[in-house]
């Protein structure tokens, strides 16, 4: 297993120090979390920041802005400010040279069935859009649809509408290890196709706590199928903690 964290546990560092802690402490990967100071549009204005980003040696991935914003909204403006962020974060990961953006293919308001099969075909379409910007613009990153905790309210959060957004956009696929320990059939979220990177933290089954692997239930063997591990912590202690776990069930390459 290729190893990294999200920055989501240095949150307000800034991405210089980020990214020499990651590289100090044997990381492979990074994951850009791209939310306040981190929005896209703030960082493409900083040339000397992304020199240095580039210059630093770590696979990059970055997880597109998700705050406030819906790809799957009713609402058509939330909708196009969604897929303009998601756009400018494509441009972003092309000058850093990276790998792929996660996204969350949206929340549907309430919870009817005839309300949630419109929004999921409203997350298709937006998908589908901010794909066709990077073919269009010849990109090469590529967008990873996130499985999202077991809640009524998140868009992507079953083993089969994951698969049908996947299918109907030709995306990639983020498999969220907590998020999937969520659901009954967590193992089956591990065997689905064009899974480009992992997520990794714990839970008891029934919240999405992002814990230290063994502080809840998931089913560690399920971490041999993982190629690629971002660490998805709240604090960069427990993200330490987390590697050596990792390390010392012999999963790393």
């Amino acid at each position: 297993m290729k190893l990294g964290f999200s920055t989501l546990s240095l949150f307000m560092k800034p991405i210089q120090d980020m990214i020499n802690i990651g590289k100090r402490d044997g990381f492979e990967l990074i994951e850009l979390l791209s939310e306040g100071p981190y929005i896209p549009y703030n960082l493409l204005e900083h040339e000397e920041i992304l020199n240095n980003i580039n210059n630093k040696g770590i696979e990059l991935y970055i997880h597109g802005p998700n705050v406030d914003i819906n790809l799957a909204s009713l609402n058509k403006g939330i909708r196009e400010e969604s897929i303009k962020q998601i756009c400018e974060t494509i441009d972003l990961a092309d000058k850093l040279n990276g790998k792929a953006i996660t996204v969350h293919a949206g929340q549907v308001g309430r919870n009817d069935e005839r309300i949630r099969k419109v929004v999921i075909d409203y997350a298709i379409e937006s998908i589908n859009k901010c794909i066709d910007y990077g073919k269009d613009n010849n990109k090469k990153v590529k967008i990873s649809v996130e499985n999202l905790p077991n809640r009524f309210n998140f868009i992507g959060n079953s083993v089969s509408e994951l698969e049908y957004i996947q299918e109907n956009t030709g995306s990639s696929i983020t498999i969220d290890t907590g998020h999937a320990n969520t659901c009954k059939n967590c193992r089956e979220f591990f065997d689905l196709n064009n899974i480009i990177y992992y997520h990794i933290h714990d839970n008891d089954g029934k919240k999405d706590q992002h814990l230290v692997l063994k502080e809840g239930n998931l089913d560690l063997n399920l971490l041999k199928k993982v190629d690629n591990g971002i660490i998805e912590l709240n604090n960069y202690e427990n993200v330490l903690k987390t590697k050596n776990i990792i390390e010392e069930l012999n999963l790393r390459n």
